[in-house]
């Protein structure tokens, strides 16, 4: 396997693992966060991710072009969306 080999591995375990917990996150919240905080629904937002699950179980590499839109998927989530659906339940932090 080699290193490179052992790096890409532990890669694509990390893509992996970001996108079931973002699906996970997704799942848990209420549908009418996404709407409030003007992103897309819910569904949309569970079969984004549940698409990119399945890309990045079916890659070998999480270099491949379909790993690479999984993964934009999932961080795109989990830095944009995330912590608006949040904030939105959770109220302001003061």
């Amino acid at each position: 396997m080699g290193i490179p080999g052992m790096i890409l591995w532990v890669l694509q375990l990390c893509a992996l693992g970001m996108t079931v917990f973002a699906l996970v996150h997704a799942i848990r919240q209420r549908p009418d966060a996404f709407t409030a905080v003007d992103k897309l629904t819910k569904p949309i937002w569970i079969a984004i991710l549940l698409a990119s699950l399945g890309a990045l179980l079916l890659a070998q590499t999480p270099v491949q072009l379909l790993s690479l839109a999984a993964i934009v998927a999932t961080g795109v989530y989990l830095a944009d969306v995330r912590p608006k659906v949040d904030e939105i339940q959770r109220g302001p932090r003061w």
